[in-house]
């Protein structure tokens, strides 16, 4: 054996010991050695590579800290949305969603207990982990759920996350999910440090974790105590989900990956109750903050059966410890306007520390709400931040009460644009009636047609938008579509490149789908789901656009508020002007032209497996074309699979497809088949 290969041998060895160690150290929380021991391991390993830099690899554990800063974060797109979580504040919300659960699975019976995978509720940063042959290739931030940040560079430096899996049986893709936290003993520690240097402190260990992990450079993320706990198994290639979400966390804990040590699998709403207690009690002694407990369906089966509803879980929830509380003064009260032309009460507070932030304005909701708690300018109040989210007026403190405050009434005119304010019979929303007339509609309504999850126009920022409607260029959101570089690169802070840059994201934000135009027009009520389920049932705009109340409620989902909101929105002349405007100025969308429901579509009984990247549209796009055809989308190849519809760079799915003769349809084709 020459000398080379006996090096490597020995560099490959120290690493897997390094690694074992790691392993032991941190997800075990058993060591085998002495930190002595560790340490002459890791110097020997770094004697070596330093001697013979050609045997370096990007996963050696010497590797954590060796990027350079970057100069921006890039854009990851997750392949498996990162949801969010339904709330449960108290013990009668936590046992409905109980029963709902149980009602979906159709267990009637009350003595039938579900199992539920139980954990406390990290105060961190959501992170995703992407390992590629067992070695990290991309760490993540959870973004808006659909697409977040590059940290890959800041993952690496956390020692609780293995650069390779240990072990075998790992799928050739595995990407996982799990909270950045910094413990509360690093956290105190570091601000210590940061006061006696003269630096910038955290205010608590939530914003301590997601600070941290935003840094460009590297070495300040690594000079930082963070930790991480995985909690959930998102996109997978080449493996087979375990039985039971434990069985889950169990399997990613043996491939090197942390896990909660206070994880548990309870009984029934009883046993999430007592978890909740008895984690509940040893809040303050965790090493950790937490903000609750979350609650998952053990079984990966029931999971899958009981699905999503808009961007949460059917299946889980969390439980939320009760809001932090202080008492403050209530400056002055103002009504906002949105982007609806709902006005909305502010109370103006005296500054005040709550649940680790300071306060200073809180939502009193609507009118009822604030004459039903009856506040008034100079009062004292107690403010809450519900679900340690939101700051809002609980009560008032009225022994505390000015001489001469008086209440507060519904403006009869609109604070912005002083047109009438209209409340309707039965609603607790007052609202102005100034329409596009109205700076504060117009504005609002404008960045909500050009948001992410709208239109999607990069660069078109707020203050862009701002300054554009008060040249008088902008009035709907058809003008976005006529606006011209030169008149672009005259305002502030827009250079010539910048315009051009603009100019070529408003063009391509023209090529768009049913779903993100039908939520960017506004209407109320329509969120995205809402826009998600017209799309899919009615196919093309058209069909939207002639629907009456009646058929809209025979969408899912869709009852008769909602119903009437989006029959009222398109019975105005001048919101078909504008949508006639942005479709002459050429925004447009594969549209099914049938209309169909999709219990009579084309592709009805039919499934398809999507692999690899389609050129003309996302898998989202696909599987709402596919859908709204009455077709079903699957994530694995079976002899069940009608097509596979394969994009570039297509992975084992292709390969499985035709070892089992599976039809195979290139981009091209597929898009033929849509079209009929």
């Amino acid at each position: 054996m020459t000398a080379t290969l006996k090096l490597q041998e020995l560099v490959e060895s120290l690493r897997e010991q390094i690694r074992y160690h790691n392993y032991r150290y941190h997800v075990l929380d058993n060591p085998e050695i002495p930190d002595i021991e560790y340490d002459r391991l890791m110097r020997e390993l770094q004697r070596i590579e330093s001697e013979n830099p050609d045997l370096v690899t990007d996963d050696s554990p010497t590797q954590r800290v060796g990027a350079e800063p970057v100069a921006a974060f890039g854009t990851v797109r997750h392949t498996q949305a990162m949801l969010s979580l339904d709330n449960a504040f108290s013990e009668d919300e936590l046992r409905e969603f109980d029963r709902r659960v149980r009602q979906r699975l159709e267990m009637e019976d009350e003595s039938q207990a579900i199992d539920y995978a139980a954990e406390p509720k990290l105060d961190g940063a959501a992170v995703s982990l992407l390992y590629e042959d067992g070695k990290l290739v991309r760490g993540a931030t959870r973004g808006d759920g659909t697409t977040g940040e590059d940290i890959t560079h800041n993952v690496r430096t956390i020692d609780g996350v293995p650069l390779r899996l240990r072990g075998k049986g790992y799928p050739r893709v595995i990407e996982v999910r799990g909270e950045v936290f910094m413990p509360k003993a690093g956290f105190e520690k570091y601000n210590e440090y940061a006061l006696e240097h003269g630096e910038k402190t955290f205010v608590n260990p939530r914003n301590a974790a997601a600070g941290s992990l935003r840094q460009l450079d590297p070495r300040l993320t690594a000079a930082r105590p963070l930790d991480i706990y995985v909690y959930a198994l998102g996109f997978t290639d080449g493996v087979e989900v375990a039985g039971r979400q434990s069985d889950v966390l169990d399997q990613l804990q043996e491939w090197g990956l942390k896990t909660c040590p206070e994880r548990a699998v309870v009984s029934g709403v009883e046993g999430c109750l007592n978890y909740y207690k008895t984690i509940g009690a040893r809040r303050d002694a965790l090493p950790y903050e937490i903000d609750g407990v979350v609650y998952k369906v053990d079984r990966v089966a029931y999971q899958r059966e009981l699905g999503f509803v808009s961007r949460a879980p059917r299946w889980a929830i969390a439980h939320k410890f009760p809001a932090q509380e202080e008492l403050t003064i209530v400056n002055d009260i103002e009504f906002q306007v949105g982007r609806t032309g709902a006005l909305t009460p502010v109370a103006r507070l005296k500054p005040v520390f709550v649940g680790g932030v300071t306060v200073s304005n809180a939502t009193l909701h609507n009118i009822d709400e604030l004459h039903r708690k009856d506040v008034r300018a100079g009062d004292t109040v107690t403010i809450r931040r519900a679900g340690d989210v939101i700051p809002e007026v609980v009560n008032v403190v009225f022994a505390r009460r000015p001489a001469g405050a008086r209440k507060v009434r519904l403006p009869k005119k609109c604070p912005v644009c002083a047109s009438a304010v209209v409340r309707e019979e039965g609603e607790a929303v007052a609202r102005c009636t100034g329409g596009l007339i109205c700076a504060a509609q117009r504005m609002e309504s404008l960045k909500h047609f050009v948001s992410r999850r709208a239109m999607d126009i990069d660069g078109l920022g707020a203050k862009l938008i701002e300054q554009l409607v008060a040249a008088g260029r902008l009035t709907t959101p058809a003008d976005i579509f006529s606006l011209k570089p030169d008149e672009l690169s005259a305002l502030e802070r827009m250079g010539e490149k910048s315009a051009v840059k603009l100019i070529a994201a408003i063009e391509k934000s023209k090529a768009t789908t049913l779903q993100r135009f039908l939520y960017s027009l506004g209407i109320r009520e329509v969120g995205e789901a809402t826009a998600a389920t017209l799309a899919a049932h009615f196919g093309n705009l058209q069909a939207v656009l002639d629907a009456s109340e009646e058929d809209l409620q025979q969408v899912e989902d869709i009852g008769p508020v909602v119903a009437s909101r989006i029959v009222a929105f398109f019975a105005e002349e001048h919101n078909r002007a504008v949508i006639a405007a942005l479709r002459n100025a050429g925004v447009s969308w594969p549209e099914v032209e049938s209309g169909l429901l999709p219990s009579e579509g084309l592709l009805v009984d039919k499934t398809f497996v999507l692999t690899g990247t389609l050129e003309n549209m996302t898998r989202e796009e696909a599987k709402a074309q596919i859908q709204a055809g009455g077709g079903k989308v699957s994530g694995s190849v079976s002899r069940k699979t009608s097509y596979v519809v394969a994009g570039s760079k297509a992975g084992s799915k292709l390969d499985k497809a035709r070892t089992l003769g599976v039809e195979i349809l290139d981009e091209g084709q597929f898009i033929r088949l849509l079209a009929g």
